[in-house]
Parts: C-alpha cells; sequence; structure tokens
C-alpha cells in the first residue's frame, strides 16, 4: 500500500492512530500534524499529580510502537482548512499538504467563559503548559481557589488544590450537585459529602456573572450577587470540538465530526475520525451518535477506524466499544466501564454501602448498561467484576444505519 494518509491531531488518538494504520498493514507514509509542539503524552494527570508536583513531564510521554518509529510527525503545526474533494488540508504556515487518507483525531479544547472582568488569573487545564502555569498559582500561600464547573476537572483541580494546603477552595456550578450529569443524583450526593469532609466547599444552584479586580481576578460575581474572593480560577465548563478545519465540506460539525458506525465520515471512504472529536452511534447500545469523552475511546476507535481507512474492514462488525473512565479525587476513586448516563432513571446499589465503598449500577429498561464503583481499590475491584457481564450483552449489530 503506498501514498500517505494525514492523521490530523498530534495527541493520544493520533498516536494510537499511526500504530494502528501500520497494524493493519499499510506501507506508505503516515505524517502526524499537531498544534502542541509536545510528542503525544499522558492527559488525565495534569489535574492531579502535575498539578500535586508528583509526576515530570517526561513520565507522561508515550512511547510509540516499534511499527510506528518512521511515522513523519510535525508538530507545533496548526491545521487550518481542508478541502475532502481534493483531498487536501491546509496548514497553518500556508503549506498544503495532499492525502490519500485522512484521520481526523483533532479531540477538544476547553470552553472559556464569556464575562466581563480581567483575564488574569483565570486559568484552564488541556495541556501541560496550562498545568504547569497553574500549578505556580496554587502553590502561592494563603491562596484563594474558585473552580468554575462540577465536572470531572473541576472535582479533580479542586482536590488537588486542597492537597496543595490552599487556604480556601470553592467549587461552583449551575446543577444541584457534583457531577449529577454522568452519575446520577445517588453518588453525585454522595461525592459532594466526601469533598466536604476534605475541605471543598460548594455554591451549587449558581452560575457566573462576572470578575471583579483591575489587572487580576480578585473575586468572582455569581448570578445571584454573592462574591467569592479568588486570587485563582479555573473554568471547568465544558470542551469545544476542534472542527473548524473542516468548515465548508458539507460535514455535520454540530457536535464534533458525525460518523457512521464505522467512523467514517460524511459518507466518505477516505476519511474517518477517531477519540472525542468523533461523534458515533455505538452499535453496542443504540444508533444514537454521540461524542465519549473517556480515556479508552481514542485507543478503541484507532484500531477501528484504521482497519477502516485502509480498507482491512470486510466483514469487521460496527464500532461497539465499552467506555472505560475513572477519576481521583482525593484519597478515593470514581471507576466507571459501560454507558451510566443511559441509565440514571434507574440507578441500583449493586455492592457495598454508599457512605463507604459502593457500586451503583445504571439500568436502561431493566438491562444493565454501566457500573460507577466509589471508593478505594475494593470498590474498583468490585466494579470489573461486572465489566465482564457489560460485555457479554449482544451489540446492536442488525441496524443498516451503524453499518
Amino acid at each position: 500500500m503506498s501514498g500517505r494518509i494525514v492523521v490530523a491531531g498530534a495527541s493520544l488518538g493520533g498516536l494510537r492512530a499511526a500504530e494502528q494504520l501500520r497494524a493493519a498493514g499499510w506501507t506508505g507514509s503516515v505524517t502526524v500534524i499537531g498544534d502542541e509542539p509536545h510528542p503525544p503524552y499522558n492527559r488525565p494527570p495534569l489535574s492531579k499529580e502535575v498539578l500535586a508536583g508528583k509526576a515530570a513531564f517526561d513520565s507522561l510521554v508515550f512511547t510509540p510502537k516499534a511499527s510506528a518509529t518512521d511515522v513523519e510527525w510535525r508538530l507545533g503545526t496548526r491545521i487550518v482548512s481542508a478541502r475532502l474533494a481534493d483531498r487536501t488540508v491546509g496548514l497553518e504556515d500556508g503549506a498544503v499538504l495532499s492525502y490519500d487518507g485522512l484521520l481526523v483525531a483533532t479531540g477538544m479544547r476547553p470552553r472559556r467563559l464569556r464575562c466581563p472582568g480581567p483575564v488574569a488569573g483565570r486559568h484552564t487545564v488541556r495541556t501541560i503548559d496550562d498545568a504547569q502555569v497553574l500549578r505556580d498559582g496554587l502553590t502561592r500561600p494563603g491562596v484563594r481557589v474558585v473552580v468554575v464547573g462540577a465536572g470531572f476537572i473541576g472535582c479533580e483541580v479542586a482536590a488537588t488544590a486542597v492537597g496543595l494546603g490552599a487556604a480556601e477552595v470553592t467549587v461552583v456550578d449551575p446543577l444541584p450537585l457534583p457531577m449529577i450529569g454522568p452519575l446520577g443524583e445517588l453518588l453525585a450526593r454522595e461525592l459532594r459529602a466526601r469533598h466536604e469532609k476534605r475541605g471543598v466547599r460548594f455554591a451549587l444552584g449558581a452560575g457566573v456573572a462576572g470578575f471583579e479586580g483591575g489587572d487580576r481576578v480578585t473575586g468572582v460575581v455569581l448570578s445571584d450577587g454573592s462574591v467569592l474572593p479568588a486570587d485563582v480560577v479555573v473554568e471547568s465548563v465544558g470542551s469545544v470540538a476542534n472542527t473548524e478545519w473542516l468548515e465548508g465540506n458539507g460535514l455535520d460539525l454540530s457536535d464534533g465530526v458525525l460518523t457512521d458506525g464505522q467512523l467514517r465520515v460524511g459518507g466518505r471512504p477516505d476519511v474517518v475520525a477517531v477519540g472525542d472529536v468523533a461523534r458515533f452511534p455505538n452499535a453496542r447500545y443504540d444508533g444514537v451518535p454521540r461524542r465519549v469523552e473517556h480515556w479508552s475511546v481514542p485507543t478503541d476507535s484507532a484500531k477501528h477506524a484504521a482497519k477502516v481507512l485502509v480498507g482491512a474492514d470486510t466483514g469487521l462488525p460496527p464500532f461497539a466499544p465499552l467506555p472505560t473512565f475513572w477519576s481521583d479525587q482525593h484519597d478515593f476513586r470514581l471507576q466507571s466501564f459501560g454507558a451510566p448516563g443511559l441509565g440514571l432513571g434507574d440507578v441500583r446499589v449493586l455492592d457495598g454501602d454508599p457512605a463507604g465503598d459502593v457500586v451503583a449500577g445504571y439500568h436502561r429498561d431493566g438491562l444493565l448498561v454501566g457500573v460507577v464503583a466509589l471508593g478505594g481499590p475494593a470498590a474498583a475491584r468490585a466494579a470489573a467484576r461486572y465489566r465482564a457481564e457489560l460485555l457479554k450483552q449482544p451489540a446492536l449489530t442488525s441496524q443498516g444505519a451503524l453499518s
């Protein structure tokens, strides 16, 4: 197989895609393009070990498999456009690259708050550079921290800030409980209690109206008019898909890149998408396309998409991953398998006690679709036992829309 495959995106999804293209038999050139100057690295530790000063950048860098050592890496280079009909992509420096196959792995970027007030002192956590700058702020004596957003990253940053000795750590969110979206009320209520026990404060049911301060943030103005003093603000209010470069090609980019059940983009055999930028129907559950921002998805989708792109997909069933996530906060862990979000209407305790180590099961139409453990290693091991049960459930392979 000759020609060139361009991999747009040089994070975990791009790396795994390059490796899997070789594994699928592609012998032509592979060019991976990424806007960060750094080689692919592990992002989950950024809000935990890196902020806490327990992990150096070198320990995060992935080592490519031997089969992918001949891959061309163009780092610190942004893709700004694509002409799918012509099979070309345009780079920020004006260069235009032709391709025989295109693999979209451009991922996400943090959403920013659009509120009046100063910008200095406001942070996001997506890159190693973000984490290193934020750590400098969190380690100042007597620092007061406000985290906007009680999702995964927000809760992890709050836990890390408390561990670093911050004077005050307050989490703001318009929802009534932290992580209630992915967890449901049962575990979200227990999660709040565990954070509060360790010193995290919550201002829930309120949004952010603006920021006080001159050259730098000194306070966060909430929608009820109250003000939280702040030396450091961390914005963790969701993500935006990096898809602008694909505009003008007639694609559905309303929430990431829409694909079919084989991860093909726009019905084209020469373009596929992987990782959290891909909005795909998971044949394990139903035909509804969704993005999945979990660490396991870049690897799983890269393996599938590479086979499709090089034409090694004969008899390949539709993509049907079992999503997996974990989140370390304080001295406990959240561990999940499956799709808990599809079963929030029927949550049952499967193992343990909500006040200690607990495993909750999430059911749709009486069928277990996801499990979440909260607690120590025993809870995580208990959740892993249900993984086999989830994997045994038959995937939906007969829906034509998925193939």
